[in-house]
């Protein structure tokens, strides 16, 4: 069944988080469009930016900037303007506002005082390289950018040294190679990464491979465009049992009462061997006669 058809009606007194494309503007949804053409106005981090994409689809709203370096200032100003029933929408430069922008301060901000929150669902880089990038995707944690560097940056990467689900990470073309070899020196260089780059755009770019040959790739390339990392998680190493150590294993659990299959299923989660190698051994173990 297709989602049900609505009617956009703008709510007075409601801020509207309007996702934007990341770089196709034929991925900005009818329902973004209609937002953005029927608010009072649009808190954008870039006015110029968004400028030429109101021009494009023909978007006549006033704008008002809103970005990290007078969101202090304008936060009070703008929900002074929501209080007043003043319908606002947010956009970022790309994708989805609230995502490593301070749009998120801004919307915890009308939470507090109860100012409807409304989105508008549009693309984002991280769900984009995700989808595309060939690693785990049923859990995953995304980093944003990383600390530039100091002690921060080195703590940040040693926790994520560990982490099972696979990362997400926005870097800057000039901080491309420098992050790569602080990846090595903290996960090795055998780790899988794909880099997504200039997402939807004409030059659109999906190069995998390990941290080291992502490294020698870029040694004679500049890196250029925006650049989404996905990495894989870490994998502790599975231990290596004998053959006698895994008999010993398989008949001290069938002697407690563990069926064969049971046993080979709990060793197989244990080991890097399969269920059916550990259940052929689990076979040549004699039946327990009971009294």
């Amino acid at each position: 069944m297709l989602p049900q058809e609505a009617d956009m009606e703008i709510q007075a007194g409601t801020l509207y988080i309007v996702g934007t494309p990341i770089g196709n503007l034929e991925d900005m949804t009818f329902r973004a469009i209609d937002t953005l053409r029927q608010v009072d106005l649009i808190a954008a981090e870039d006015t110029r930016h968004t400028g030429k994409l109101l021009q494009h689809f023909q978007i006549t709203t006033p704008q008002i900037s809103y970005h990290d370096h007078n969101r202090r200032s304008r936060l009070p100003e703008l929900l002074q303007r929501l209080q007043q029933k003043r319908s606002i929408a947010l956009v970022t430069d790309a994708g989805m506002p609230g995502i490593s922008d301070p749009g998120s301060e801004l919307v915890q901000a009308c939470v507090e005082v109860g100012i409807p929150v409304v989105p508008i669902p549009g693309a984002s880089a991280v769900t984009t390289a995700l989808s595309s990038a060939g690693l785990p995707t049923e859990r995953f944690v995304f980093e944003g950018f990383l600390p530039t560097k100091g002690q921060e940056r080195q703590d940040r990467l040693e926790q994520l040294r560990t982490e099972p689900r696979t990362i997400v990470v926005y870097e800057a073309p000039h901080r491309l190679r420098q992050t790569l070899h602080d990846l090595i020196a903290v996960m090795g260089t055998e780790r899988s990464i794909v880099l997504a780059r200039e997402l939807t755009k004409l030059h659109e770019q999906f190069w995998r491979g390990t941290l080291a040959e992502a490294v020698a790739y870029h040694q004679t390339r500049e890196p250029q465009g925006e650049f989404t990392l996905v990495l894989a998680g870490y994998q502790a190493a599975q231990p290596q049992l004998s053959e006698s150590a895994l008999l010993a294993e398989l008949q001290q659990l069938i002697q407690q009462g563990v069926s064969r299959s049971q046993a080979s299923r709990q060793l197989a989660q244990q080991t890097s061997l399969s269920r059916r190698q550990i259940y052929q051994l689990a076979l040549t173990i004699p039946e327990v006669e009971s009294d």
